[in-house]
């Protein structure tokens, strides 16, 4: 049962302001002295940064961003050294408390807090501004958790014609970044500059979260089964982590803790009260440096049970290498988290029946004294949350129930249950759509067969039909591509408007008839281009079963091809994912309906000509834009077809030998959408010849115009779109 005495409250609230000892007077911003030659807060060098980059001052704005990031890390350095230095002032009366020599009740006691806080407040004061002691705000923390500050720097040194600077920025940026489009472009022309080196594609912050490059290294050692180099990289992985997570504790304890009236708690309480709300507000910072080092660079979430997660894999490569006794330590570590745990329990004993009796190893000491302290504090924030009205959201899976007070643990055992189920559900939760779209319906030509469905693609509104076209309609269309497809068609000229190393043709209907016009390609040929278009529009409207009113948006017959010798080491994609009608935000999960997407597009189609290359592949992730749940291979007739909307996000991975082809539609529940330039092909044939057309060049050219007008009106808006999601067109 918890206790409510005042006498309690109190003795907790001292007992927390020994164990944070730094908290009340220590990087407090005081002093009216100059701060001449001392290091200015960051977040204004970073504002005034950005203010010079939007008025087109590069050599200042460079300075500062600049500048920004080097005082941030300056600031971060100079912290923990004055922690360092004041470490050990008043351990003398510390070994003292609650001993046979001195009493907690002792108010010389408080003479500890007191030396250590002016020690600190004097250190930092020597270094750092009154201003720069002052946390800043949420926005900057974004920022600077980004890497935003180099996607500005990026433009400024490439105005500045300092391209090797240009490229480290624009690579330190992508790093955290990696489904920016723009950037993956930016990063690919900067390898194609003379001047260049390689040597400038280098992460500028790779030492601020070296887990994850560890982290990374361990399981593809552990994909190639390479055992022993994976348990080394575990371990490596495990201290680095424990590492951060240290660096992190330390900077919450010196860093300028807000007082209790700061973050509007009632000032009308005591000093102890006060000192104990602060103190628990140290505590809580402490115990969330676990989500902090569990975050990759540029999520916005982390990864749930990220140390215990490290164990577990070192635990089974140091089982496949041989290395019993290590695992049977690492599993002993591992149960310090989840004690109870069965698969643990069993391999345990599976250990004792191999090893003839001899499991007494100890788990690591690190990992049984991060264990230990991290349940002393949940116990005290605990503890404030049921006695001093203080929140804490515990960032913790492991957490065992009695730590809980128990007239929490109702509430408690709530949000771990959702937490747990929202676990299990994961990534197979089936998002909603909207689209008004239904799978399912029939499939009505005849040896037209369902070669994969929802279930099969793991999500909503796709399917896979084959048999759509026989092979002679293959070679057809392969042959009038060759013939009448214009590099970088519908792209302004673009030769490659997705990656540099693959060309892109296009051929739409209007041009392939007006071709057939001109005798350059045969007429029967153009008319199959636009029958398939009708052959697939019937199949798709009838199995998702949309309304009568679904119009063609826009029709295109695309081919990518590998560049010969332009594939070596190469880990881009052929189009990056993206979402057909709406800006993908992988970061978020958001997607915004606004330009420059095309907005208008509610069904997608895409018709598949040949398979003979590599590569190419059409894929469907989650929102994170990283999570592939279904992949289609291309073959001659085989159909994929889509809702347009965010429940879909998909990509087409990298062609590396060959030409891919395929004839790619979208619909349109919106008239004024319409694709005109298809009717304006239509009305070519109805007419019957040239002469008509001739006669109603002007118009057709002209209602064609506002179509293309219609489809392309997002681009002059290109330049306004989030600075942080993928965009441009995306033909399949």
């Amino acid at each position: 049962m918890a206790l409510h005495s005042n006498c309690v409250t109190v003795y907790v609230a001292f007992r927390l302001v020994l164990l944070t000892s730094l908290t009340l007077t220590s990087a407090a911003p005081g002093g009216s002295g100059s701060s001449l030659g001392l290091l200015p807060p960051y977040d204004f060098l970073y504002y005034s940064g950005v203010r010079s980059y939007f008025n087109e001052e590069w050599d200042k704005a460079a300075e500062l961003l600049e500048k920004a990031l080097g005082t941030k890390e300056t600031l971060f350095r100079t912290r923990r050294q004055c922690h360092d230095d004041c470490a050990e002032v008043g351990g003398e009366q510390l070994s003292k408390l609650d001993s046979a020599e001195g009493a907690l009740w002792d108010l010389w006691a408080l003479d500890l807090v007191q030396q250590r806080a002016e020690c600190l407040k004097f250190c930092l004061g020597r270094s750092i501004s009154p201003a720069g002691l002052l946390p800043v705000s949420s926005d900057i923390e974004y920022e600077f958790g980004t890497r935003n500050p180099y996607n500005f720097l990026q433009v400024t040194y490439y105005k500045l014609e300092k391209l090797n600077k240009a490229a480290s920025a624009a690579h330190t940026f992508f790093v955290a970044n990696p489904s920016h489009l723009e950037m993956r472009n930016n990063i690919e022309k900067y390898r194609r500059m003379e001047g260049v080196t390689d040597e400038a594609f280098q992460d500028r912050q790779a030492n601020e979260e070296t887990q994850w490059a560890l982290y990374d290294a361990a399981l593809q050692y552990e994909a190639s089964s390479d055992w022993e180099r994976a348990v080394k990289k575990w371990k490596e992985c495990v201290n680095e982590t424990l590492g951060h997570t240290e660096e992190c504790r330390v900077q919450c304890q010196v860093a300028y803790q807000r007082l209790p009236e700061d973050r509007g708690v009632d000032t009308t309480e005591g000093v102890f009260e006060k000192a104990a709300a602060l103190s628990l507000s140290l505590l809580s910072c402490q115990q969330n440096c676990v989500t902090q080092v569990a975050t990759r660079p540029g999520r916005i979430s982390s990864q749930e049970d990220f140390l215990p997660t490290q164990l577990e894999h070192l635990h089974i490569a140091q089982f496949k290498a041989g290395d019993l006794r290590g695992a049977v330590q690492t599993l002993r570590s591992l149960l310090l988290f989840y004690p109870s745990d069965a698969d643990s329990l069993d391999n345990l004993q599976l250990y004792y029946e191999t090893l003839g009796g001899d499991t007494e190893s100890h788990p690591a000491q690190e990992i049984a004294k991060y264990v230990n302290r991290s349940l002393q504090e949940k116990k005290l924030l605990y503890f404030g949350m049921e006695n001093l009205d203080f929140n804490f959201i515990d960032p913790d899976l492991w957490t065992p129930e009695d730590v809980v007070p128990e007239s929490l643990r109702a509430n408690w055992r709530d949000e771990k249950e959702k937490m747990n189920e929202k676990m299990k559900e994961g990534e197979k939760q089936v998002e909603v759509d909207d689209s008004g779209f239904y799978a399912g319906g029939p499939v009505r030509q005849v040896g037209v067969t369902i070669a994969m469905d929802d279930i099969r693609l793991n999500g909503t509104n796709r399917v896979v039909l084959d048999g759509v076209m026989t092979q002679k309609e293959c070679d057809t269309l392969l042959r009038l591509a060759s013939t009448a497809a214009s590099a970088g068609d519908g792209y302004r000229g673009r030769r490659s408007p997705h990656t540099p190393h693959e060309t892109f043709e296009g051929l739409t209907v209007l041009r392939a008839v007006k071709l057939a016009q001109d005798s350059l390609v045969n007429q029967t040929d153009a008319k199959l281009l636009h029958e398939l278009g009708e052959r697939m529009k019937t199949l798709l409207q009838s199995y998702f079963r949309s309304p009568a009113g679904l119009f063609f948006s826009f029709t295109h017959l695309v081919c990518r091809s590998a560049i010969a010798g332009d594939q070596e080491g190469r880990l881009d994609l052929s189009h990056p994912v993206h979402v057909d009608n709406c800006l993908l935000e992988p970061e978020t999960k958001q997607c915004w309906r606004e330009p420059p997407a095309f907005t208008h597009r509610d069904l997608s189609g895409v018709l598949y000509l040949n398979d003979d290359f590599d590569g190419g592949d059409l894929f469907f992730t989650n929102r994170d834009a990283k999570t592939v749940t279904a992949r289609v291979k291309p073959s001659c007739g085989r159909l994929v077809g889509f809702s347009s909307g965010p429940i879909n996000p998909h990509g087409v991975t990298a062609v590396t030998r060959g030409r891919r082809c395929a004839l790619v539609l979208w619909f349109t529940k919106e008239e004024l959408y319409r694709d005109m330039e298809r009717e304006e092909a239509e009305a070519i044939w109805a007419a019957g010849g040239q002469a008509v057309v001739k006669k109603e060049e002007k118009g057709a050219d002209k209602e064609g115009s506002a179509g293309r007008q219609g489809r392309n009106q997002a681009s002059k808006e290109r330049s306004k779109a989030r600075g942080r999601v993928t965009g441009g067109r995306d033909e399949l």
